[in-house]
């Protein structure tokens, strides 16, 4: 079995490949004449600066320093008022969605384990506790992919449970002590901004 590094998302230096836990999390990638462009609606401000964030360090990893560094992502809003937060297009990414589309339907890579770095992506857009347990959000229009996330998440060496709409899902439920730890380990810091319940309890 494949095993995360022991070192928090912190410790890892940014990629594009970083994005792919949002893609996990309800996201959705676009191929455009420019690259290629990630997108994802989540449900609060903080969870859209905080995306925000992991976007551009993914998108401005590797890029030549410059004088002036132009935007590299945004925050929108959805008609119901919903945070929307998006990349330019960018060749960076293109790999990345390539990766996660079949036509138009999403996919998850074969063999694909989740670096911290994406767990951490994943878990800011989709993530909170519920009464013990940790849920990481799945995309609702993508009932194909909740299998194989769940066969990733298990290479990384966490163990989850998929539950439905009437459990609060859909979702990845990961419970108990040394899985939670785990993901903790992996995760890194919480926000600054978000809610109690943003982070794996522990």
């Amino acid at each position: 079995m494949q095993q995360l590094s022991l070192f928090a998302a912190e410790s890892e230096e940014p990629a594009p490949t970083d994005l792919a836990g949002l893609l996990a999390a309800g996201g959705h990638a676009v191929a455009t004449g420019a690259g290629a462009r990630v997108s994802i609606i989540v449900g609060a401000p903080w969870r859209a600066r905080a995306v925000l964030q992991m976007m551009q360090q993914a998108l401005r990893a590797g890029r030549p320093p410059a004088a002036e560094t132009p935007e590299t992502a945004e925050i929108l809003e959805t008609d119901e008022r919903r945070p929307l937060v998006r990349t330019d297009p960018a060749p960076e990414l293109v790999p990345v969605a390539r990766a996660w589309q079949r036509g138009a339907i999403k996919r998850v890579p074969d063999g694909w384990v989740p670096s911290a770095r994406a767990l951490r992506a994943w878990s800011l857009a989709a993530g909170r506790a519920v009464e013990g347990h940790y849920l990481l959000g799945l995309d609702p229009h993508a009932e194909q992919t909740h299998q194989p996330l769940a066969a990733a998440l298990a290479r990384a060496g966490i163990a989850v449970t998929v539950i439905g709409p009437r459990g609060g899902g859909p979702a990845m439920r990961v419970t108990g002590r040394r899985r939670l730890s785990r993901l903790r380990e992996n995760i890194g810091e919480p926000p600054a901004d978000g809610p109690a319940d943003a982070w794996p309890p522990g």
